[in-house]
């Protein structure tokens, strides 16, 4: 049997640690190449991926200077050429750079004055938004002015910085303080960009801020629909992108900005066969809209799973983005597999009912008993 894939083997392994020892090394005469990786293999194969990169940090702290300047200079110095600054996406550097970023939040924390300037240097080589987050926390103001310079820079690297750096709900980064309204001017120029890679980070940016103020999230997009500065299809993408936990939610205002109108004059009917069904097995869902008028619809089903102590989980499924002809029943089926290994979510035997979600209104709904 093949070996199962270990991202943190394939990010943080031997080859990597003496590529970083390398860099160093030909940067440095003072540095310590052997020991720097003898110290860190020594600890990181029982290392979960984030105390690999912490392991590495803190090693490299160890072989540098006590002096920050002097530690910036060599950093500078082993640092390889920058990602390609004429690409638009897939190209996300190296990982084994981020550990610098840790360092820099580290040792630096109390000098943004060079330590801002050093986190823009090593972002065009592997994204510091995390490494970042920490200096927003410190000097706020600092940092936005300097955003203010990286946001027309001409690597996108750094342009997206400002974006991910700043998103209120960063995926395992240190939460921020600052206001989450504070970024929108730099959207206002990031929405435009010519990179996925930029438009990307903004659209998970808005879904972000839509949890926390979404009419206010909302009314930009909107802005930026009649600015129209962005290429159609790139802004319907990242319209579509940043509004997807609330198009989940069934809310009007951001169905509509996609075209589907939450009044629209649609029934519907669901079916869910087998009943009962096994786990490991699927259930088959049937579904039938009907409407007088020809209305593009967005159709999702809403799971409904059952839990020990009655209690429920719930989660929302896309079926399918289409036109109801008027006068023409438009059917849809779907098989969806009922895993009993799933990694996110254990299923439970008893009974299991399904919502049909159309423009974010329930229409109807089925139910199904769930057994071992």
């Amino acid at each position: 049997m093949a070996e199962a894939f270990s991202l943190k083997d394939h990010l943080f392994n031997a080859e990597k640690v003496a590529y970083l020892g390398d860099l160093f090394a030909g940067a440095w005469d003072g540095f310590d190449r052997d020991g720097f990786v003898a110290d860190v293999m020594v600890e990181l194969l029982p290392l979960e991926l984030k105390q690999r990169q912490q392991l590495i940090a803190r090693v490299l702290g160890a072989k540098l200077p006590a002096d920050l300047q002097h530690s910036y200079d060599i950093i500078a110095a082993a640092l390889p050429a920058p990602c390609d600054p004429t690409l638009s996406d897939d190209d996300f550097g190296d990982f084994i750079f981020a550990p610098i970023g840790d360092f820099i939040a580290e040792r630096g924390l109390e000098a943004p004055q060079t330590s801002l300037p050093m986190l823009a240097e090593v972002t065009t080589r592997f994204s510091m938004e995390f490494a970042i987050r920490p200096f927003l926390n410190k000097w706020e103001d600092q940092v936005i002015a300097a955003m203010e310079g990286w946001v027309t820079s001409d690597h996108y690297h750094l342009r997206r910085l400002v974006s991910e750096g700043t998103r209120p709900r960063l995926p395992w980064g240190q939460k921020v303080a600052m206001d989450p309204l504070r970024p929108l001017p730099f959207l206002d120029q990031l929405h435009s960009d010519p990179t996925r890679y930029v438009t990307r980070s903004v659209a998970n940016h808005l879904n972000d801020l839509a949890a926390l103020h979404p009419a206010e999230m909302m009314d930009r997009l909107e802005v930026w629909d009649g600015q129209a500065a962005q290429q159609p299809k790139e802004r319907e993408w990242l319209t579509k992108h940043a509004l997807r936990n609330l198009i989940k939610a069934g809310d009007p205002r951001a169905m509509a900005l996609l075209g589907f109108r939450a009044d629209a004059p649609v029934t519907g009917q669901i079916t869910a066969t087998p009943d009962p069904v096994k786990i490991d097995t699927a259930v088959t869902l049937e579904v039938t809209l009907s409407s007088p008028e020809t209305v593009p619809v967005l159709v999702d089903y809403v799971l409904h799973f059952h839990r020990p102590g009655g209690k429920t989980g719930r989660r929302v499924h896309k079926l399918k983005q289409a036109k109801v002809q008027a006068g023409k029943p438009l059917v849809l089926k779907k098989a969806h597999k009922l895993k009993g290994n799933a990694s996110t979510f254990t299923l439970h035997p008893g009974p299991h009912w399904v919502e049909l979600q159309v423009n974010g209104r329930i229409l109807a709904e089925t139910g199904f008993e769930l057994i071992a």
